[in-house]
């Protein structure tokens, strides 16, 4: 069998034989009030390797702070990090289509290799935006709940409308994560959307993971204290060009 470390999207004979993942109900417990570390590196960035993966380096690193869950992207990262940490992962797949403005597991193909991958979580992109085969979010949300009945998904949204909207469609947890990042909700504010969060986790009845711009502690506690059920850090974690950059931006703007 292949190392995982040389594992490509689209082979699927590496999957290991392993036990059941977590239930849904164990795996929400888990993360309760916690922080899920987000370790993810895409082609271009400095830590992605096109060879091998590397982040269960860093999701061993996560594991050992205490991290109760891994948001990871990519099948390969998704096997490894489950391979080393044995952590509940929630997975996605980054990959842009002609047509398609979202790019987190858009299609049915990447949903399919998650579930192969043995994803405990599939991420997907659920906000309101052009999808290049002419289905709606809603109906892709419901392929997906007919083909894997048990699948636990998690909504990547950007506004209040989208989070309700994905809440209505029976996904299982709600995310912030592309606040900030669609047309309609960029604002130049580099904080984190706390009160999309604080009214999505008011109005639903489901999780809600806060997630997108969280940089510092004092951040991470204002979000869990908005009644999500958790958040996500990544880039302010496992980015270190982004953590870098940050310094650099301070040291300059201070002269």
């Amino acid at each position: 069998m292949k190392a995982v470390s040389e594992v490509y999207e689209t082979d699927h004979s590496y999957v290991k034989k392993r036990g059941k993942n977590m239930t849904k109900k164990e795996i929400l417990d888990a993360i309760h009030g916690q922080m899920i570390i987000s370790c993810q590196a895409v082609e271009g960035e400095p830590l992605y390797v096109e060879e091998k993966s590397i982040m269960y380096l860093m999701a061993r690193a996560a594991k050992q702070a205490g991290t109760p869950a891994i948001r990871t992207s990519s099948i390969r990262d998704v096997v490894a990090i489950k391979e080393e940490t044995g952590l509940p992962v929630i997975g996605l797949v980054k990959i842009q289509y002609p047509g398609y403005e979202g790019y987190i597991t858009p299609t049915m193909k990447e949903v399919d290799d998650l579930a192969a991958a043995g994803a405990d979580v599939v991420a997907l992109d659920c906000t309101l935006r052009k999808r290049g085969d002419g289905t709606t979010v809603n109906e892709f949300i419901a392929q997906i709940k007919e083909k894997y009945p048990d699948i636990i998904l998690m909504a990547d949204i950007s506004n209040y409308e989208e989070g309700i909207n994905a809440w209505k469609c029976g996904v299982d947890i709600v995310g912030t994560t592309m606040s900030g990042y669609t047309a309609y909700t960029i604002s130049g504010n580099d904080e984190p959307d706390y009160e999309l969060m604080e009214r999505l986790a008011r109005d639903t009845d489901i999780p809600v993971i806060g997630e997108g711009r969280i940089h510092y502690p004092d951040q991470a506690v204002r979000a869990l204290q908005t009644g999500v059920w958790a958040i996500v850090v990544g880039g302010a974690i496992t980015r270190p060009l982004e953590i870098a950059l940050r310094f650099q931006k301070k040291i300059r703007e201070s002269r």
